[in-house]
């Protein structure tokens, strides 16, 4: 495995290489095209920022699965490279997943496509939620992208798994309400989503997950506070839908090596931050008698900024509050009833620390989601 390990950090210097060339590119063409996030009353940035991110996140995941897919078919049916014996099986494996990857590459760009549109003229939330289902269910009936736990009808786990997936898409899409932090938090959970599926020995999951990494943290060059550029909808809806792909794909609990089945909580306790914002901001909006899909600056990271933190701490406090929670999920494949219940209450604790910070009150205002 440490072979494997060395292509796979390959794999991340490349793709985040190739996201910072593409973001770069996206940035000066977005300038020129004037395809730019001007401030606004409902919006949270005061300066007018370069659109584009989101294009550059999409075509760097595209291109990175399509180089993917021609690789591997050269290998197994040109022979015009040789390949180690070790390679053989993996190889295989990937060829068997190609139907599911053009399934994959399909739903990307229905939801990029999706994101773009709304980035130009707004859609309204029921057609973004219709789109978002659409892409979804394909993704779980053909992309064989679903929960099997504990039910056997195809049928029903694709509808609860669309749910899920649709659940995480806005939940990311909610968290792009200041500089760096869906990237970033995205980027933290899909490291920790690789740690479990590397630790399963599924390395077709596993490269996925390091290339959607590699992807953001090239975004994130640009996008860090004070950023540079925004993803836009065209960008959070796909590293929404990336992030659930993976936490859907990854195999948590193990039989034979496994103790109770707390594993299967993973995902859950990985995606606790944007969850919770996603289920508090919409909590406060609805109690306003507003839209849960109508932007302001409700959402918990403007709440922490009001308690007198930059944008860059802000930042920085809820990735550490993402890698908290996600480190002590990976433990779960292996605790007992009390240990697991640990797990479970740090991670409610974690959520109770931003719940103090942000607690101060404040004006509230419009913003970004």
């Amino acid at each position: 495995m440490s072979t494997i390990l060395i292509i796979f950090a390959g794999l991340l210097c490349l793709s985040f290489l190739s996201s910072t060339a593409l973001v770069a590119i996206a940035k000066r063409f977005a300038v020129k095209a004037d395809f730019v996030a001007r401030p606004q009353i409902d919006r949270y940035h005061t300066r007018t920022v370069a659109l584009g991110g989101g294009i550059a996140i999409f075509l760097n995941l595209a291109g990175a699965i399509g180089c993917s897919i021609l690789a591997v078919k050269f290998l197994l049916w040109q022979n015009y490279f040789a390949v180690p014996a070790e390679f053989t099986e993996y190889i295989n494996g990937f060829a068997g997943r190609i139907n599911q990857l053009f399934v994959l590459l399909g739903c990307l760009l229905i939801l990029h496509v999706l994101g773009l549109v709304d980035d130009k003229i707004h859609l309204g939330p029921f057609i973004k939620l219709f789109f978002q289902f659409i892409a979804a269910l394909s993704a779980a009936l053909f992309g064989d992208v679903r929960v099997e736990f504990f039910i056997d009808n195809i049928y029903i786990t694709s509808i609860l798994s669309a749910f899920w997936m649709v659940l995480i898409i806005n939940a990311f899409n909610f968290l792009d309400n200041m500089d760096g932090l869906s990237a970033g938090i995205a980027a933290i959970a899909a490291a920790i989503l690789f740690v479990a599926a590397f630790k399963s020995e599924q390395v077709f999951v596993s490269g996925l997950a390091i290339v959607f990494v590699g992807t953001l943290l090239g975004f994130l060059v640009f996008n860090f506070p004070p950023a540079k550029i925004f993803m836009g909808d065209a960008g959070s809806l796909v590293v929404g839908f990336m992030t659930a792909v993976l936490t859907l794909k990854t195999t948590y609990y193990h039989q034979t090596d496994s103790g109770p089945m707390y594993s299967i909580f993973l995902p859950i306790i990985v995606m606790a931050v944007p969850l919770y914002d996603f289920t508090s901001v919409s909590f406060l909006r609805i109690k306003q008698g507003k839209s849960p899909f109508v932007g302001d600056t409700q959402h918990f990271s403007h709440r922490i900024k009001r308690r007198g933190l930059t944008d860059t701490q802000t930042a920085i406090t809820l990735y550490l509050a993402t890698l908290c929670c996600g480190i002590s999920a990976l433990f779960l494949y292996k605790v007992n009833l009390s240990e697991a219940i640990l797990i479970f209450i740090h991670t409610i604790l974690i959520l109770i620390i931003i719940a103090i910070l942000e607690s101060s009150g404040g004006n509230s205002g419009e913003g970004r989601k």
